[in-house]
């Protein structure tokens, strides 16, 4: 049984609004109706959106269910016969409980969009809302290709920015981990043998820095590392709250090198989920504020938030986003243009087209750089270890 919320009226006119337990939406009218209540709006109680938690679903296999569920509507299949071929083909067994439970949704009479809408961490806004715009304006099967489209070229991002990142962050694990090892099991053997050099002052500053070192992570390192797992966390739990995420977003944008490269995939990602939702027919201030929330900045998304205000006032779009300095000026002046010639969602994607290439050219080459970067300050650090282990030794040889 599911919990449902409704508002109805009586034989007098009077709106009545409580909550009903029934097996689906025609069950729950029905038993309005024997109540002699007239049903205005039926909808499911919030305790009741997510009936079973499902795992994170791969974005490959969502891209696949879209695609071929556009495909069976446009060769003629019917909505609830396609989603049951698809629930057969499936072997995930997450996937194949969610669309068990559109499929149960749908047959009760519930859209597409209302029935996926059950699983918030499955399906995200954009994908709700161009599939509910689809449904609404008749044109379904074409926003479920779009959104298959869509969700695959998100997947080809995130794995191509993982692999861009992968090896320069295997240098810097291999990096710490090398020269932790050097320091605290390699540079005490040399402890007694440069104990008289330490009692006559004469040990080199970098070789007696280096035993400090070396004994502080010995003797305090047992409670070093919970301290640094317990500051992780406090420092993750603090990013994000909303003043936490906003320093952490500033910063990311004003680092070096890697802000560009942020700001342009932030704004690249803004410009095709909006044009991707304006060309599906999608309201514009109801774009804005999905694409504002999946840009992944909150900075970039207060200057989207002012914007989002200007168009419910009558005014354009570029203004806001020119006055928040936080948009290239090319790309607001297309936008300008666009809006002018009421041709915004191409443009939109067009820009996003251009950015996403410039972006990873700039990406490749920054990757290309850091790692010679990374492995000298590798060779430094392990060269460091290594001079100053030799330094008393020179120091001896010319006393004997």
């Amino acid at each position: 049984m599911t919990d449902f919320q409704y508002i109805a009226r009586d034989n007098t006119g009077q709106k009545i609004s409580g909550m009903i337990q029934a097996a689906g939406r025609r069950e729950a009218t029905a038993a309005l109706v024997a109540r002699s209540l007239f049903p205005v709006e039926i909808g499911e109680s919030v305790k009741s959106i997510e009936p079973k938690k499902v795992r994170r679903v791969p974005g490959q296999l969502l891209s696949t269910t879209f695609a071929q569920m556009a495909d069976l509507l446009h060769s003629g299949v019917p909505l609830l016969r396609s989603l049951e071929v698809i629930q057969k083909q499936t072997t995930h067994a997450g996937l194949n409980h969610i669309l068990e439970e559109i499929h149960h949704q749908v047959e009760e009479g519930a859209t597409l969009a209302d029935a996926m809408n059950r699983f918030p961490r499955i399906f995200n806004d954009m994908s709700i809302s161009m599939i509910r715009a689809g449904g609404e304006g008749g044109f379904l099967e074409e926003a479920l290709s779009r959104v298959a489209q869509f969700t695959e070229a998100q997947e080809d991002m995130k794995k191509r920015t993982l692999g861009a990142v992968a090896y320069p962050a295997f240098l810097c694990v291999v990096g710490v981990t090398v020269v932790t090892v050097l320091i605290v099991f390699f540079v005490p053997q040399f402890g007694d043998l440069f104990a008289r050099l330490r009692e006559r002052n004469e040990l080199p500053a970098a070789t007696d820095w280096l035993l400090w070192l070396s004994d502080m992570l010995r003797t305090h390192g047992w409670w070093m590392l919970p301290a640094l797992i317990a500051g992780g966390w406090f420092s993750r739990h603090w990013l994000l709250t909303q003043k936490g995420g906003m320093w952490l977003d500033r910063l990311k944008l004003k680092l070096p090198l890697v802000g560009p490269i942020l700001q342009s995939l932030a704004v690249a990602r803004f410009c095709r989920i909006l044009g991707t939702m304006l060309r599906n027919g999608v309201p514009i201030l109801r774009s804005l504020e999905i694409s504002r929330n999946a840009t992944g900045n909150r900075v970039l998304g207060e200057a989207i938030a002012e914007a989002t205000e200007n168009i419910s006032a009558g005014q354009s779009l570029a203004e806001p986003l020119r006055a928040s300095g936080r948009f290239p000026p090319t790309v607001v002046e297309m936008i300008a243009v666009a809006e002018q010639a009421n041709n915004l969602e191409n443009v939109l994607l067009d820009v996003a087209d251009s950015l996403e290439k410039t972006t990873w050219r700039k990406l490749d080459l920054a990757v290309r750089l850091i790692e010679p970067i990374l492995l000298l300050i590798l060779a430094a650090a392990v060269l460091l270890v290594v001079v100053a282990l030799l330094l008393p030794m020179f120091k001896m040889s010319q006393a004997i």
